[in-house]
């Protein structure tokens, strides 16, 4: 599914961010990926949904090859990536069902389509009695759940979420892990960006660990220890 080998992120002034990232993730996994502010963390995934490009070293998504990726082909690529950020960047003046409609719009998806998948979608995250409301009108741990509705349009194979449950409380933020493990479910590829030692230990899943941007410890049913 994922696969960086020996990639290296240098930024001007010789600033090195990711060193010799050797990192292979298999189709229906969980794995979170950890550690502290400035440790390449944010680098991986902008490399991952080709938002920068590898100084050395390849990144394959899938059986692409995604290395030299043409500006172009990045909103293909990105179509079978799902992304949730921790800022929900909903749009305020759209209700619910067109925020996640609109991700079907912009790429010319048929209305007929648009009305099959949005309420399944909406649906999976439980927001199918919300769809009317404005962002405004509903609750953080909501609006992050219309996020991750709008990922899934696409119907992606890997799910990126970074820091998704970072402006949420803890019942909240444990709802939002039980409806990634529910997608994971389906069998799409998790990938979890996160500073919260609890939400990874809760899974018992693989753990990641990046410290002055090399991959320091790679555990299976790991534990998020620093």
């Amino acid at each position: 599914m994922i696969k960086f080998e020996s990639v290296e992120k240098t930024y001007p002034k010789g600033v090195s961010a990711l060193t010799n990232i050797n990192l292979h993730i298999k189709p229906g996994e969980i794995v979170s990926i950890v550690g502290q502010s400035g440790t390449g963390k944010t680098t991986l995934i902008k490399l991952l949904i080709a938002e920068e490009r590898p100084t050395a070293g390849r990144i394959v998504v899938g059986d692409w090859d995604i290395t030299n990726i043409r500006d172009k082909e990045v909103p293909f690529l990105r179509r079978q990536i799902g992304v949730v950020f921790q800022d929900f960047k909903l749009l305020p003046k759209k209700t619910i069902y067109e925020n996640v409609a609109f991700a079907l719009e912009v790429v010319g998806a048929p209305r007929n389509q648009i009305k099959k998948i949005v309420p399944q979608a909406l649906k999976i995250v439980g927001l199918e009695d919300k769809h009317s409301r404005y962002p405004n009108e509903i609750s953080g741990g909501e609006q992050q759940r219309a996020v991750i509705a709008r990922s899934l349009v696409h119907k992606p194979k890997l799910l990126v979420a970074d820091e998704p449950t970072g402006n949420l409380d803890a019942i909240n933020a444990s709802d939002i892990i039980h409806l990634l493990k529910k997608i994971n479910s389906f069998g799409t590829t998790i990938l979890l960006v996160t500073h919260n030692k609890d939400i990874v230990n809760s899974l018992k899943r693989r753990v990641i660990t990046l410290d002055d941007g090399h991959i320091v410890s790679d555990q299976h049913e790991g534990r998020y220890t620093l």
